[in-house]
């Protein structure tokens, strides 16, 4: 015992979960770990297919943005006890193929799926920040705070995707479409699975 008696007591990373709504908290951080999982394939299949390119460094830099998110919902995976859903297995292939088939249609569609993407993460952050402020927002300050950090990030990337031609991309209206149907199915599955 250190002197005066007093006990050690060694530093945890979980979080004092008195008076935190579980259910919800548990479905934002595992849908979030999930999407920001996936956004990270999606990123390394564009960067496998054009890496090499001009627009090689501006993925770059999106990408290592998202892996700091995903390192972050990681460990608030830990702290706040979640499990992740049991599809990360499957967004690992389907964000890959994602990343890499929208590369594969050039600059433009790469930027494309980075507009569809980031679009629907935004509104997905901003319904997230909607939920936790009507809960209590001083409750769950910390987690807000990162929400609308990572939710200004994809809409930076969102508006980087447009400065550099998505809108361009052969058919975009129903490629983006589509990709945003597969976002939202995404959500609504590792919300709950």
């Amino acid at each position: 015992l250190p002197a005066g008696g007093a006990s050690l007591r060694l530093c945890s990373t979980r979080v004092a979960q008195e008076g935190i709504n579980k259910p919800v908290v548990d479905r934002i951080i595992r849908v979030d770990h999930a999407g920001e999982y996936g956004a990270n394939r999606i990123y390394a299949g564009q960067m496998a297919v054009l890496g090499r390119s001009s627009v090689g460094p501006i993925i770059q830099q999106m990408w290592n943005q998202e892996k700091d998110h995903l390192k972050k919902f990681n460990e608030l995976m830990v702290a706040y006890r979640v499990r992740p859903t049991v599809l990360l297995p499957f967004w690992n292939v389907a964000g890959f193929v994602l990343g890499a088939g929208s590369a594969l249609l050039g600059k433009k569609g790469a930027m494309a799926c980075t507009v569809a993407v980031e679009e629907s993460i935004s509104e997905h952050y901003n319904n997230q920040i909607r939920t936790l402020i009507e809960e209590d927002p001083e409750k769950y300050k910390e987690l807000l705070q990162v929400i609308k950090q990572f939710r200004d990030d994809e809409q930076e990337h969102h508006d980087i995707g447009l400065e550099h031609d998505a809108e361009a991309t052969p058919a975009y209206s129903v490629l983006k479409t589509a990709i945003q149907l597969g976002c939202k199915a995404a959500i609504f599955l590792s919300e709950r699975i």
